[in-house]
Formats: structure tokens, sequence, C-alpha cells
């Protein structure tokens, strides 16, 4: 009997192995240059839109370093502001006093503690301001003024700048507020008003400003 041979399975067909693609490397960003601004803004028209007793509104049109667009800003202008840090030196030198003020400010809605200040009148200098300030709300006089620093209240819309005065050497006589000022007097030591203002009991900001730099300064010398 004769036999048959099996015939071999059929190989399956090769097939070619996936691999997966490589992706592209990323193209690094291009890294710009820092932007530098120079020289000043041009105003190009200005309008005033309100007056008060204490400042007046203007709208501005602008041409503003960097910007490619004219813009238009209101502005509130204000002559600027005398701030009196009167420090008493004598009764304590390690723990002098801080001269505060407590007066209702109607904007804050509340009580608050801050240094002595005052606007300054047109055509009026510091110093005169200063001390006219003091002896209006405190009664105070001083004998050594000195500038401590010069500062912006709020510059994205407000011309004011605050020009805080250090006054030693003080004497008490009457004070003569305004009819509608009604002011305590605080003198206080440092190292109370350092507290104060760490427990968030100080919100004014420069009184914030003018007592942290003064103990700053008193503290370096004391080293």
């Amino acid at each position: 009997m004769a036999t048959t041979k099996k015939s071999a399975p059929a190989k399956k067909p090769a097939t070619a192995s996936r691999k997966p693609a490589k992706k592209a490397p990323a193209k690094s960003a291009a890294k710009s240059a820092p932007l530098k601004l120079t020289g000043k803004g041009r105003t190009l028209s200005s309008k005033t839109v309100f007056t008060s007793r204490v400042f007046w509104i203007t709208r501005d049109e602008v041409s503003e370093p960097g910007n490619a667009t004219i813009v238009s800003r209101d502005v509130i202008r204000h002559n600027g502001s005398v701030v009196i840090l009167a420090v008493d030196t004598k009764t304590n030198p390690a723990d002098p006093n801080i001269l505060l003020i407590r007066q209702y400010r109607h904007a804050a809605g509340k009580l608050l503690l801050e240094l002595p200040a005052g606007r300054i009148e047109p055509g009026e200098k510091l110093i005169p301001a200063a001390k006219r300030e003091l002896i209006e709300e405190t009664g105070y006089r001083a004998k050594k003024w000195s500038k401590h620093t010069r500062y912006y209240a709020s510059p994205g819309f407000l011309t004011e700048a605050m020009n805080i005065l250090l006054a030693e050497d003080l004497t008490l006589g009457e004070a003569a507020p305004e009819d509608d000022e009604k002011i305590e007097i605080h003198m206080t030591p440092l190292s109370e008003v350092l507290k104060l203002i760490h427990a968030g009991k100080i919100e004014d900001g420069k009184t914030l400003i003018g007592v942290l730099l003064y103990a700053s300064q008193f503290h370096r010398k004391a080293l």
C-alpha cells in the first residue's frame, strides 16, 4: 500500500515589527530679552473732572514708556503731605517715646492710631508745614527737625507724596485743632508701638513706614 507524505504546514508570512516612532526633539523656546524701560511718560491731554477742597481729579491721555498705545488715566491730584515722627529720647534713651494720635477716620470707618500729619498748603515748605501740623494737632513743639523718608501713598492713581520728618527735643504747649478734629494724644514707648504693629493694632501706612524705619535705624545704632 502506497503511503503519502504529509506536507509541512505553511509558514505564516513574517510581519514587520512595529517600533514606536521616535518623537522629534522639542524645539526650545527662544528666550526673550528682559524688558528695560527708559524715558518718561508724556501727557497728551488732561481734563479736570472733579475739584474739592483737598484734591482734584484729572482724566489724562498718556503715552507711557514701553507702551505703544495711548492710555487713559484718572489721577487724584494732591499737593502732598507732611508726617511728623516726634520722638522723645530724654525720658528713656534706651526706649524713646513716640508721639501718636488717635482719631476717627471716616474712610476706614474706625478710630486709628497714627502719626500726626497734614496736607501741605500751596507754596508751603516742608518744615513750616510740619511745625504747623504738630502744634495744631498735639500742642508739641520741636527744636530739632530732619528729613526721615519720602514715599508715594498710592502711585497707581494718586499723586500724593508723604514726607516724613523726624522731630526731636520736644516741649508741650497748647494744641489748636480744627473744629472737626477730635484727637487723643498718646506718648508711647517705641517697644510698645512695635508690639502694637506686630499685633495688627496699627493699620495706618505712614505710621508703619515711619516707625519701622526709625526702629531699624535706632537698633542699628545701638549695636
